[in-house]
């Protein structure tokens, strides 16, 4: 007997069995977790069939009833409340379901919504920015709420609270942390004085970490390095074309995680051998298309790159298809590392080798910073530390040392 035979029996979910299924097919689910889905549809029907409940009176709290029942009953693999979200999405746009009952906003949530609003719209900020920021303004506005009593946080804040601050995160984080923390706190105090709720600009008044630019050599990885990093990728499978294709965009062409994921089908122009990159700020710059990077995106596209709406490149592997996140390309290319049997590294130092090697191939700095779409070319200028034999010839000895 078919596991889905249900659809034919009682229950209030019985009618919208087949448009849930095709939903899934349509979503890109393979048969395996169509029939998962279908499954979890049919306890859900038939506990509320014995509760003598309809569709309109599912909501959270009835679904976690459900739950808790299932639990109950003594079931092995117990499903969590995500696994219901395809199916209430499904009822909804059927209008079979209420909508979600809108949450009311605390204080604190609604400047923190004003806050993103601001980093988005005002600023232009790349996503894994503004998640950085915000996750930031919502610690330090909800311990500061704890200890002070206020509102949101931010009422009241001094000069004061600030340096000490900054002074606890110097003492107890390395170096590169501080200076993260101190970024994400300058960024809320200027908002929080533009938005009227400081009467000085904080922010400008923060004292930077201490720290010494250009004392070190940028790690960088050797050609031969990066190129077994792209072999390392078995072409012959859907996963490995698509990871290929990530490391190329960032090996050939210099592309930040962010910007790979960022990367839409419209981006590539075929004609013109060219492909155009969302930066940073919602800047868009376009570089040549190389051979090798467009044969290696014909190849993900033509065998390896599932069909389905969206419009980004680079997807996930597995249903529903949607763009892929940052955060999964610095796996990709630690899994890289792994077949290789290199150290790990993240992706920005495929960026770096593309920048040495075009300096040992004789480019210069400005020719890099343009690949590369840095507008400070004081961050360019720290690759020219990694050519020794050039340096070796234009240093001067150390006086009272003889040559």
């Amino acid at each position: 007997m078919r596991k889905d035979c249900w659809m034919r029996g009682d229950g209030p979910l019985v009618p919208f069995g087949g448009v849930f299924r095709a939903e899934l097919a349509e979503a890109g689910h393979p048969l395996g977790s169509q029939k998962h889905y279908l499954l979890l549809m049919s306890r859900l029907n038939r506990w509320l069939d014995a509760e003598g409940l309809e569709t309109q009176n599912l909501s959270v709290v009835t679904a976690q009833r459900f739950l808790d029942a299932t639990r109950a009953n003594g079931l092995r693999r117990v499903p969590t409340m995500v696994s219901l979200v395809p199916l209430f999405d499904c009822l909804r746009h059927q209008g079979v379901m209420p909508p979600e009952q809108p949450v009311e906003l605390t204080a604190r949530e609604r400047f923190l919504a004003e806050y993103r609003h601001h980093l988005v719209h005002d600023r232009g900020l790349a996503p894994t920015t503004v998640r950085r920021y915000l996750n930031f303004a919502r610690r330090f506005l909800a311990d500061r709420a704890s200890r002070t009593g206020s509102g949101t946080g931010a009422e009241g804040l001094t000069s004061r609270e600030v340096n000490a601050y900054m002074l606890d995160v110097s003492a107890r984080l390395v170096v590169e942390s501080a200076k993260r923390e101190a970024a994400d706190l300058r960024a809320l105090l200027r908002y929080l004085y533009l938005a009227g709720r400081l009467e000085a600009d904080l922010g400008t008044a923060m004292p930077p970490v201490a720290v010494w630019r250009g004392t070190s050599l940028p790690r960088t990885m050797r050609p031969a390095e990066v190129d077994a990093l792209i072999a390392s990728c078995d072409r012959s499978s859907r996963s490995g074309r698509r990871d290929r294709v990530v490391l190329v965009l960032m090996a050939r062409l210099g592309l930040r995680a962010g910007e790979v994921a960022a990367v839409q089908l419209e981006d590539v122009d075929w004609r013109a051998g060219e492909i155009t990159v969302r930066g940073k700020a919602q800047r868009k710059d376009r570089l040549p298309l190389p051979s090798e990077v467009g044969e290696t995106l014909v190849e993900y596209l033509a065998g390896g790159r599932p069909s389905c709406a969206t419009r980004h490149l680079v997807l996930t592997l597995y249903a529903p298809f949607r763009p892929i996140h940052p955060s999964s390309i610095t796996n990709i290319v630690y899994r890289a590392c792994d077949r290789s049997r290199l150290a790990r590294v993240g992706g920005h130092r495929l960026r770096h080798a593309l920048a040495t090697e075009m300096l040992r191939q004789g480019g210069d700095l400005l020719e890099i910073a343009q690949v590369l779409r840095q507008s400070d070319l004081s961050t360019t200028a720290g690759y020219a530390k990694v050519d020794r034999a050039a340096l070796r010839m234009v240093s001067r000895p150390w006086p009272g040392v003889r040559s």
